[in-house]
């Protein structure tokens, strides 16, 4: 245990270590990805895939090694008993900074199947990360803007269709995937901004997570509610790398998803998207009340 380090010392050994590892595990992520991309028989590609999603999750492991020797943080988790790795899970958290997500990899990495992201199709070009995504099968998304299918009618549902295509690969595979509905992080400004209703939160963006279901409806049908509270103030991610974050309550609220919405056509069925709305909104106000109760029980 280092945590009697000075801080800013523990955030630059944190940050160093946090490079070395990631520099040990990269080149055997593309090497494997490499394989997975040259070799197009399925057989191999999922064996890629198993060996893949292990490296990254050795990698967070590594990290979360390290933010135990570097720092004494005090976590207060609740909900993750029943937990599997061998379910579907849909994701969703407040965001308050970029310290949720370590923190979320830390309390749910080996409780829950690797979380991935929706990604932009575009950014599969980026070097090397844009790989490893694919690698690892992150889901890229294909949207078409509403002046898009203005100009060229025949797209209307062909990105549902498509993101249907590519993630198909998940329906024998267990998977979790992750998505701040808040779509930023939170600050008073933007909070101001917004004239948001609620009094820890953003108003939370419906489409995305309407766009998930609507894709992979058929495989999640299960969300994960997860609230994060820090009883001393909401961090930055140097601090928490500092180890200045002392204490993190993580509460975690299974919810199985209304079958109603399970495939739906968010876009064109406006009786659908009314309804999701409303709820997506009833759990985000519960969610407000919680987040002032756990503040209250821990001041």
């Amino acid at each position: 245990m280092l945590d009697f380090l000075p801080a800013p010392l523990k955030g630059i050994l944190a940050v160093l270590l946090i490079l070395i590892n990631t520099l040990l595990f990269l080149p055997l992520l593309l090497l494997v990805a490499l394989a997975k991309l040259i070799v197009p028989v399925l057989p191999f590609r999922k064996a890629c895939t198993i060996v893949l999603n292990a490296i990254a999750w050795y990698w967070i492991g590594f990290n979360n090694t390290l933010m135990n020797l570097l720092h004494r943080v005090e976590w207060d988790v609740r909900g993750a008993e029943e937990l599997s790795k061998e379910h579907w899970y849909f994701v969703t958290c407040n965001h308050q900074s970029w310290a949720d997500i370590p923190a979320i990899q830390y309390v749910l990495n080996s409780k829950i199947p690797l979380l991935k992201f929706f990604l932009k199709k575009q950014l599969i070009w980026v070097p090397l990360l844009g790989v490893a995504w694919w690698a690892l099968d992150f889901p890229f998304m294909h949207r078409h803007t509403k002046e898009q299918i203005a100009k060229r009618p025949e797209l209307k549902g062909k990105d549902i269709e498509a993101t249907k295509a590519a993630c198909e690969k998940f329906r024998y595979t267990p998977v979790t995937i992750f998505n701040f509905m808040e779509g930023t992080r939170f600050t008073p400004e933007k909070h101001q901004r917004q004239n948001s209703p609620y009094k820890h939160l953003l108003k939370p963006r419906a489409g995305g997570t309407a766009f998930v279901f609507g894709a992979m409806g058929e495989m999640i049908h299960t969300m994960l509610d997860v609230t994060i509270v820090y009883p001393g103030g909401q961090p930055g991610i140097w601090d928490y790398l500092c180890g200045r974050v002392r204490k993190i309550v993580i509460d975690i609220r299974t919810r199985e998803v209304p079958e109603r919405f399970l495939g739906m056509d968010y876009e064109n069925n406006r009786e659908v998207r009314v309804d999701f709305q409303r709820w997506v909104s009833e759990i985000w106000a519960e969610k407000d009340q919680r987040i002032e109760a756990l503040l209250a029980e821990n001041s």
